[in-house]
């Protein structure tokens, strides 16, 4: 009777699951129009002298590779729950408990897959399917501040971990006590920016302080700033005579952050202001180049809040990266929470949050059509 009455549930579950990715399909998803733009791209590849346009071909192999990616990726989630449906039905006539517990957590697996699928399903951005990098750098706070970059770092390393992001430390300075002054991230893999730019703005932390012997309570802000990493098909226009760049020795915690090599590079925009800097790479000249990537990154996005400035006569966006007007709040001391205040979600699972998981936050930021 268990057995009965659990493939039961299992049936009902496979039918709500069907229905979602239906949904996905017919509506959010446009699976239809999707396929077509993908024959569209494939006939480009295979006409006469598509080659003889190589920056064009790469922005349309790129584009190619994407949207197979997509497709493939929820034609592989349908196969799955059919799959699943047919094991479930051999399990009914079996009556074999093993085997509609194997069914239950097939079920649970394939309830996350889809999960993830709804949530990208909300990228509509420019860059959302881009890899990302991500710069955090203390603020008020002094060794405190420093301690909550190093935090902040460790749970975007763990959340990235989770995804099966590829990430990579492009340049890391340590604090003068403990802690962080700075660090750059690169997270590849589909979709990063558009999960992380829902990370871009200031960070605050309240906790009783590790480093205060009186076991007084401490706030501490930290930015973080979220850049795509733009392909060849966006030019940003940077003048060799309004550059400074310097080399150094790459210093920092050694190990899995940082090579300690002479050929690190900071690079300063002088009109701007804007200072980037890479030491990741033994060669010099490959350091510059992901040093040039990043400063193309930083003025694209400054360019991008400039405009929204004018057009919108800036909104909330502006405040929201201005410091001391944090976007999230987390609360150690005298309660556990936090709380994003663009979208009021909330929780009191610090823990969990602090150790990666950070899709609840970015669920409820892409809800508000950011």
């Amino acid at each position: 009777m268990a057995i009965e009455t659990g493939a039961a549930v299992s049936k009902q579950k496979i039918g709500e699951l069907k229905v979602r990715l239906l949904t996905l399909k017919r509506s959010i998803f446009d699976l239809a129009r999707k396929r077509e733009r993908l024959e569209e791209l494939e006939r480009q590849t295979l006409a006469p002298g598509f080659w003889n346009d190589t920056d064009t071909a790469q922005v349309v192999q790129k584009e190619l590779g994407q949207m197979q990616e997509v497709v493939d990726s929820w034609d592989s989630q349908w196969k799955e729950l059919e799959d699943t449906e047919l094991f479930l039905e051999m399990v009914v006539e079996e009556k074999d408990p093993e085997l509609e517990n194997e069914i239950a957590e097939k079920l649970v697996t394939f309830d996350g897959h889809l999960a993830q699928a709804e949530l990208e399903c909300m990228f509509n951005g420019e860059h959302d399917f881009s890899n990302a990098m991500v710069a955090i750098h203390a603020g008020a706070g002094g060794t405190e501040a420093q301690d909550w970059v190093g935090i902040l770092m460790r749970m975007y390393l763990r959340w990235a971990e989770t995804r099966g992001f590829k990430t990579s430390i492009l340049d890391y300075l340590a604090g003068d006590e403990a802690g962080v002054k700075s660090v750059t991230i690169m997270f590849t893999g589909r979709y990063a920016y558009g999960y992380l730019r829902s990370e871009l703005g200031i960070h605050r932390l309240v906790r009783i302080s590790p480093f205060d012997a009186s076991g007084r309570r401490h706030t501490s802000f930290a930015s973080v700033m979220v850049m795509p990493e733009l392909d060849d098909s966006i030019n940003v226009e940077i003048d060799d005579k309004d550059l400074r760049i310097d080399t150094y020795r790459a210093s920092g915690s050694g190990g899995q952050h940082v090579n300690k090599t002479d050929s690190a590079i900071r690079i300063t925009h002088l009109p701007t202001g804007v200072v980037v800097q890479c030491q990741n790479e033994r060669s010099q000249h490959r350091n510059k180049d992901t040093a040039m990537k990043m400063l193309a990154a930083q003025l694209y996005e400054l360019e991008k809040q400039k405009n929204a400035e004018r057009q919108e006569g800036l909104s909330g966006d502006k405040k929201g990266i201005s410091w001391g007007s944090q976007i999230r709040s987390y609360v150690l001391q005298p309660y556990r929470m936090i709380k994003d205040h663009r979208s009021d979600y909330e929780t009191g699972n610090v823990d969990a949050v602090l150790d990666g998981n950070l899709d609840p936050f970015i669920k409820a930021y892409l809800l508000l059509g950011k």
